[in-house]
């Protein structure tokens, strides 16, 4: 199988946030879906292993926050690269609440919903959630993972339902660190942070970027990237 044709496939980025125990948790998400209209319901798919996973089962409420193409970069870093488990996510997020649920300020809209069922995969749960409010913040055109990841150069976080592996042109995938050499390889091809897939473009050669140069993506030091 090509699984590269699954790129062609069409999502947006988003921010699905919930209220946790002691502080706000959120996410990057990618697969979310109005299903039906009357009532107004969002399909929002999300790993076990992440901790807003846990805490949309405990609260039965989420937020989605539609990310614009206007958006900081470094929202998806903070909110998609780390979990809330370790870390206060919104502690450099700038937020507003609705229903006691952090909203990306950024965002170009957003929509709170309630849990009224949910199905379950291997790996994800489909939480199908009724909107019980949203809004528009501005009109900026919504960020889609396109965007997303051929111009910001960006991929989704390792539980994301779409993620894939860097090197997807064999019958099967690889992980992503088999797919690149190593960091002393020598060669023209170009420098890909190991961590969020982020492929450096930029006029300087990476070799002689200072060694305080961080991942515009998800601010990892010049050692995680690898030359492929």
């Amino acid at each position: 199988m090509n699984k590269k044709v699954l790129r062609n496939l069409s999502y947006g980025v988003y921010a699905v946030s919930a209220l946790g125990e002691n502080r706000m948790s959120g996410c990057i998400a990618n697969s979310i879906m109005q299903i039906t209209s009357s009532p107004a319901t969002l399909a929002v798919s999300m790993n076990h292993d992440n901790y807003t996973h846990e805490c949309i089962e405990k609260s039965g409420m989420f937020a989605v926050s539609i990310l614009s193409e206007k958006t900081d970069p470094n929202i998806i870093s903070q909110l998609g690269f780390q979990s809330s488990r370790d870390v206060d996510k919104f502690m450099n997020v700038p937020f507003i609440t609705k229903h006691n649920i952090a909203v990306v300020d950024d965002a170009c809209g957003y929509l709170v919903c309630k849990v009224i069922d949910k199905m379950e995969t291997n790996t994800h749960t489909v939480f199908l959630g009724e909107i019980i409010d949203c809004d528009m913040l501005n009109q900026e055109t919504p960020m889609t993972y396109a965007y997303y990841h051929n111009i910001i150069k960006g991929k989704s976080p390792k539980n994301a339902p779409t993620y894939q592996p860097e090197d997807l042109d064999t019958v099967d995938s690889a992980s992503s660190d088999s797919s690149i050499t190593s960091s002393n390889s020598s060669g023209n091809g170009k420098w890909v942070c190991s961590i969020c897939g982020y492929v450096y473009d930029g006029d300087i050669p990476f070799e002689e970027l200072p060694d305080t140069f961080v991942c515009p993506i998800c601010k990892q030091g010049k050692d995680k990237f690898k030359q492929r």
